[in-house]
């Protein structure tokens, strides 16, 4: 209540907070707001998407940019999610990412994604239009085994990955 402000919880529909789960667990605080849709976050420490809990099911949108996350073990949880933002991570396995169905956009900018069939996992994401991979190794090669291809072009070989792509960094993903 102290950090919404609202006396009733129900009507709370968005929250931004800072949080450190390495002292404080989130544990089922989506409980208390079951009719939160969104949620902030951005530079928390998080040590893991398991520390917000199982009790997110309802959220849509979900930022957690600059959180210190290695990976989104538990992201399932929040599987109402229509849009999430988690740029400026460690992010390399998108595996967890395939739970989320109704995930329209997806931002992952600035993380450690270094193989391009990582992208393959999004192509299970059939409502994903909006992708941002910006600042990651697979925008330079297709993994990290490689070297450096002049030929290679990262848009054209995630719009094949995910042909219902509609925006690709920004940029509608037919332009590559």
């Amino acid at each position: 209540k102290v950090l919404t402000g609202a006396d009733d919880l129900q009507q709370v529909k968005v929250l931004e907070m800072r949080v450190d789960t390495r002292e404080n667990s989130l544990g089922n605080f989506g409980v208390y707001v079951p009719n939160l849709r969104e949620l902030k976050l951005n530079n928390s420490l998080l040590v893991s998407v398991r520390d917000l809990g199982t009790t997110l099911s309802h959220l849509h949108v979900l930022w957690m940019a600059c959180c210190g996350l290695s990976d989104l073990d538990g992201i399932s949880a929040c599987g109402s999610l229509r849009e999430l933002y988690i740029a400026y991570n460690n992010i390399s396995d998108l595996s967890q990412l395939t739970w989320l169905d109704h995930l329209e956009v997806l931002d992952l900018e600035g993380n450690n994604i270094e193989d391009i069939n990582q992208m393959q996992y999004l192509r299970l994401c059939y409502k994903l239009n909006h992708l941002t991979v910006e600042g990651n190794p697979i925008c330079l090669k297709p993994n990290a085994k490689s070297a450096e291809e002049p030929h290679y072009n990262y848009r054209a070989e995630i719009k094949n990955l995910i042909p219902h792509l509609e925006y690709l960094d920004k940029i509608p993903a037919s332009q590559t």
